[in-house]
């Protein structure tokens, strides 16, 4: 039997193994001195952009320390929207990526299904790549197209958040309530703080998965007290008591649908229709036969050509009369 302080070493070396899964010993010229998992705040929230797991590291570079975070989601979508909600207010936008923002003192940035953030230390592109290029389970779908279509201008710096559930509608925009939004239905939601004219508004932009729905959520949405709504095929835009009804009007003609097609299956070509196939062979097969009977027939006609060169037939057998002796 084990004694009691091994087994607790054994548990120790195993949760510190399980720790270091996501930061590799060595990044750029820094070197890992500790990981460790993360407590989450907000864990509703974090489970509803489906979080997987979080780790912390610790790294030395000479005299520079810094912290670096990795928050792994189940999918772009729910990276997307933490790097929303975790990008600080006064961040800017970074080299490092589309989805990357900086502050003197963070970096933060959503790669696949990842959200890393650095504190202490402005991370080169350099230093990332080796990284992003061996994070495990990485998944790389594309970004939602919902994100596109929230107008750019006069829209507050770092206001965006991407809503995918009931718990950050209730957090980011209240005021709608989850049942009107039916989430139960596929929907997702991007929203955005404007200013326009005296005032701020916030624009709520939910996608449906088919006009229909979208048309019955805009009835429902319509109900809600100093709501202007407005659809534009499967979208259902919405901004509750606007300051001016008018700047509302200007804002929510600015959302407009347009149709985009990912298609990545697999498109039979003329090769895999077996009609096409037999034809093929039977074409084949002419082409072998027409060959075949004009070599024989080149073949023939060149003997005869040499029969009637000569004056003994070339074909003749030679008799030996071995009877006669």
């Amino acid at each position: 039997m084990a004694k009691p302080h091994s087994l607790y070493l054994s548990l120790l070396l195993f949760s510190t193994v399980a720790w270091a899964g996501i930061w590799p010993e060595q990044f750029g010229q820094a070197k890992r001195l500790s990981a460790m998992p993360v407590t989450l705040p907000d864990q509703k929230l974090w489970s509803e952009y489906g979080f997987q797991e979080a780790e912390q590291a610790q790294y030395e570079a000479g005299p520079e320390k810094f912290t670096a975070t990795a928050y792994r989601l189940q999918d772009s979508t729910g990276a997307l929207g933490a790097f929303d909600w975790q990008r600080p207010k006064d961040a800017k936008q970074s080299q490092l990526g589309k989805l990357a923002a900086e502050t003197p003192a963070v970096t933060i940035l959503a790669h696949g299904n990842y959200l890393l953030l650095f504190q202490g230390h402005r991370p080169k592109l350099a230093e990332l790549e080796p990284l992003l290029q061996q994070l495990p389970k990485l998944d790389q779908a594309p970004l939602p197209a919902l994100r596109d279509n929230l107008p750019s201008s006069g829209l507050a710096p770092n206001s965006e958040r991407y809503v995918v559930g009931p718990v950050g509608l209730d957090a980011f925009y209240p005021g709608i309530p989850a049942g009107v939004a039916a989430f139960h239905v596929g929907s997702e939601a991007q929203i955005g703080t404007f200013r326009q004219g005296g005032g701020e508004m916030k624009l709520a932009i939910f996608s449906y998965p088919t006009p229909n729905i979208a048309r019955d959520r805009l009835a429902e949405m319509q109900k809600l007290p100093a709501a202007v709504v407005k659809r534009s095929g499967p979208l259902v835009a919405v901004i509750l008591s606007p300051p001016s009804p008018d700047d509302a009007e200007r804002l929510l003609s600015q959302v407009r649908y347009q149709a985009s097609i990912s298609w990545s299956q697999y498109v039979p070509s003329r090769r895999d229709n077996i009609g096409d196939l037999v034809i093929n062979a039977f074409i084949l097969i002419g082409v072998l036969l027409a060959f075949s009977t004009v070599a024989g027939l080149a073949f023939g006609g060149l003997r005869m050509l040499v029969r009637r060169s000569r004056k003994e037939d070339p074909d003749a057998m030679t008799v030996l009369h071995l009877q006669d002796r």
